[in-house]
């Protein structure tokens, strides 16, 4: 398994031959996504790139650190794991007993 990089503040316009090009010349790209909406099918502005190994990805942040796409200057940096359940433990919201009488006057 390769070493992923988080390349972020990318135009909305950036396709994944466009980054699979310029990260190429640093190593050989073994992947390539650009994270989109699933409503809208738009990029979200960040993508990951997988490079073959870690020498690649080292020398490819290094050489890449201040380049710009479109104007926008580019953050990359190794990717971080992702974790389970995400900002909230996995809930996604208050973890409140609901089960109480709704027409109260007492309000959450």
């Amino acid at each position: 398994m390769g070493t992923r990089i988080f390349v972020g503040n990318l135009p909305f316009s950036a396709t994944e031959d466009q980054l699979s090009q310029l990260f190429a010349p640093h190593g050989e790209v073994a992947s390539v996504s650009i994270v989109k909406d699933k409503f809208t099918d738009r990029s979200r502005g960040f993508a990951f790139v997988e490079m073959s190994n870690a020498e690649a990805a080292t020398a490819a942040i290094a050489a890449l650190a201040n380049h710009s796409l479109d104007n926008r200057p580019l953050t990359i940096n190794v990717a971080r794991e992702r974790t389970e359940g995400g900002p909230r433990g996995g809930y996604g919201g208050r973890s409140r007993d609901r089960s109480h009488d709704y027409g109260s006057a007492k309000r959450w």
